[in-house]
């Protein structure tokens, strides 16, 4: 029997990322007594970012990838472009935290495997959704519509971003909300003159810096960027924006957070008396002892595919298919971005230009395809955004260009080389009933527990967007002064832009959905879940921003009704 001595809370969160951080803030501040239960390791702000500010000659192996190791005990995360040396600590082992994979339809799950999870190795760009997102669903009939509009979460997004510190700049633009903004990073010398080619050209598009959950002044505590990177090692300035640096040391302050790491939550346990789940049933990774958690309200953060595991995974008489799935929909609707996908240039001239420090951000072009109806070329519907900078390649990057040998061979690498140019697209991924996760019937973990397995891809829709993409990155870039242009599709499968969501979808209808729009379970009222399983559609934009506002909105929904006695 689990052990249950003193383990009773006001709420539990489970998972301390990016919406966990953010849901302990809230609580604890509103006078809850709050438990987090995170599944990875222990880790200290500041402290453990043993990668931070390592200069290359100290580089663990001089920076080489250890093939047999990470093809052992890494297959996936290794795939990550923040995965080195400078960061596997802050990974999950795939090895000792499988999921069942399947090479002909693949999955990419990344995790991260300690205290603060993705929050500590995410991208940082941050935008506000808006009701030409919100409304997608409804318009073309793909997917269910969202119960909220943008009118619903702009406040939260603005209390969130305040606390956040975001960089960006105004353009009001009303497919790309404007938020409270720091002042924005600079473009470079490359930057600023493909950026009026580009719109010179094409007028209705617009280039600007990427919107960046990183400080450039400091407040709450955090200092200000000042551009050492790279980010994903660790900020122990705190600029960007990790749970590590803000959210959990806020919530800490209250006095009312109790963190518990090396929890692994095995499943929810639910009362039909009350109708409301009355345990939380925990695994410590270390000792393998089962231990009993109580509360009144349940936040369940861990992100989109640990979240759903768990409800999966919590079945009763009255939930044989998982907690709060009397839609069935529970598991399906899982979306990602397209990604790895765009053009690469060569910009002639600047050559007496050189970038200053390691920016932690690069440009953007809001999506601009399908915003008012269909576009008349565009055999897709919905839409994409690019990502992409400017930079001089290096010697890493030019060795297979550089002609000779020797001496000389060895001279030519020591200079910048030329200016290149990428521009890189992230496309909206349809809402479909049979993209989705499941548990095993036949493979557990170390914990006994189901492992997970995926039947997701990406359709017709989101393949011709990606031709689209190519298209249109390689068009601007001519526009810009490029040569050499070459287009590029990875062919990265669904997980692999690492935006996976949907899963737990909200919706107004208890039939077709799993939450209702303040992000509670239709049929578990003390239950929340606020990170990406929440999703009803995808958007293009990059979505942690999102999931901060409706965390914090979800938080200030569930006190009221817990005060008022209708939880």
């Amino acid at each position: 029997m689990p052990s249950t001595e003193n383990n009773s809370f006001d709420a539990i969160v489970v998972g301390s990322g990016i919406s966990g951080g953010w849901a302990a803030k809230e609580l604890t501040e509103k006078g809850l007594k709050v438990l987090i239960l995170e599944r990875g390791k222990p880790i200290r702000h500041g402290l453990d970012y043993k990668g931070e500010h390592l200069p290359p000659w100290k580089l663990p192996y001089g920076g080489k990838p250890l093939r047999e190791l990470y093809k052992e005990e890494y297959p996936i995360q290794s795939k990550v472009y923040a995965f080195n040396e400078t960061t596997r600590h802050f990974f999950n082992n795939d090895k000792d935290n499988p999921y069942v994979y399947n090479a002909d339809k693949p999955f990419n799950w990344k995790r991260a495997d300690v205290l603060g999870g993705r929050s500590l190795l995410w991208g940082r760009q941050v935008y506000r959704w808006s009701d030409l997102d919100f409304n997608a669903n409804r318009q073309d009939g793909h997917g269910i519509d969202w119960p909220i509009r943008y009118k619903d979460i702009a406040p939260w997004y603005s209390y969130v971003e305040k606390f956040v510190g975001v960089s960006g700049e105004k353009l009001n633009l009303p497919h790309l909300p404007d938020g409270e903004f720091q002042q924005p990073m600079h473009l470079n010398t490359v930057e600023r003159a493909v950026k009026e080619r580009v719109e010179k050209h094409y007028p209705e598009r617009v280039m600007t810096i990427g919107r960046a959950a990183v400080q450039t002044e400091a407040k709450n505590g955090r200092g200000a960027c000042h551009y050492c990177g790279p980010c994903e090692r660790g900020c122990s300035a705190g600029a960007y924006f990790s749970s590590q640096s803000s959210t959990l040391p806020a919530a800490e302050k209250t006095g009312n957070l109790t963190i518990r790491t090396d929890s692994v939550v095995e499943n929810l346990e639910y009362d039909p008396a009350s109708g409301k789940i009355s345990g939380v049933n925990v695994i410590d990774a270390n000792t393998k002892e089962r231990i009993r958690f109580t509360s009144s309200l349940v936040f369940l953060c861990a992100s989109t595919i640990a979240s759903t595991q768990i409800l999966l995974n919590s079945t009763s008489a009255q939930f044989p298919n998982g907690l709060a799935n009397r839609s069935g929909v529970l598991g399906r609707y899982l979306m990602d971005h397209t990604s790895e996908v765009g053009a690469f240039g060569v910009i002639p001239g600047f050559m007496d230009k050189y970038t200053v420090g390691n920016r932690p951000n690069g440009i953007y072009i809001p999506r601009f395809r399908n915003l008012e109806g269909q576009d008349k070329d565009a055999d897709f519907i919905r839409g994409y955004g690019f990502q992409g900078a400017s930079m001089r390649m290096n010697w890493a990057q030019m060795h297979q260009q550089v002609k000779g040998f020797g001496a000389r061979f060895k001279q030519a690498l020591r200079a910048p080389g030329p200016w290149v140019f990428f521009l890189a697209g992230f496309g909206e991924h349809l809402p479909d009933k049979n993209s989705r996760m499941m548990l095993s019937t036949t493979q557990r973990d170390r914990f006994g527990i189901p492992q997970v397995e995926f039947d997701s891809a990406f359709g017709n829709n989101e393949n011709r967007m990606r031709k689209d993409i190519q298209k249109q990155a390689e068009a601007m870039l001519k526009a810009g002064g490029a040569r050499n242009v070459m287009p590029f599709d990875g062919n990265s499968p669904p997980g692999g832009a690492i935006h996976e969501m949907g899963t737990a979808r909200m919706g107004d209808d208890p039939t077709q959905s799993v939450l209702n729009r303040w992000n509670q379970a239709h049929d578990v009222p003390n239950l929340f879940v606020t990170d990406g399983s929440c999703m009803t559609s995808s958007s293009c934009v990059n979505p942690s921003l999102t999931y901060m506002a409706l965390t914090a909105r979800a938080v200030d929904y569930a006190v009221n009704q817990l005060q008022a006695g209708n939880i």
